[in-house]
């Protein structure tokens, strides 16, 4: 595999793999939390390195960004529908 040119390209490799696992019998809901904890694996390996661990600060730092993502991704997906996203909704 060659290295992907863009974050995009990096996206949408992962949604490739889970879809593939999808196809292959793996219901969404187990893809969906494999995805998520092979991304608190990684995130704590590019924190902390292999054999560390993060404490609480570090923690509430990969929520956050986390929840920043979650709320970029839903935003457009409003938009996209054609639904302007709420006023009060945080945004980043």
């Amino acid at each position: 595999m060659s290295a992907p040119s863009s974050q995009q390209d990096a996206i949408n490799a992962f949604i490739n793999v889970a879809n593939e696992m999808k196809n292959d019998g793996a219901s969404i809901n187990f893809v969906s939390t494999a995805l998520m904890r092979a991304c608190a694996v990684y995130s704590t390996y590019v924190v902390a390195g292999n054999d560390g661990a993060l404490r609480e600060s570090g923690v509430v730092k990969l929520k956050e960004l986390f929840a920043q993502e979650l709320d970029v991704i839903q935003r457009a997906k409003l938009r996209q529908a054609g639904v302007e996203p709420d006023a009060d909704t945080p945004s980043t």
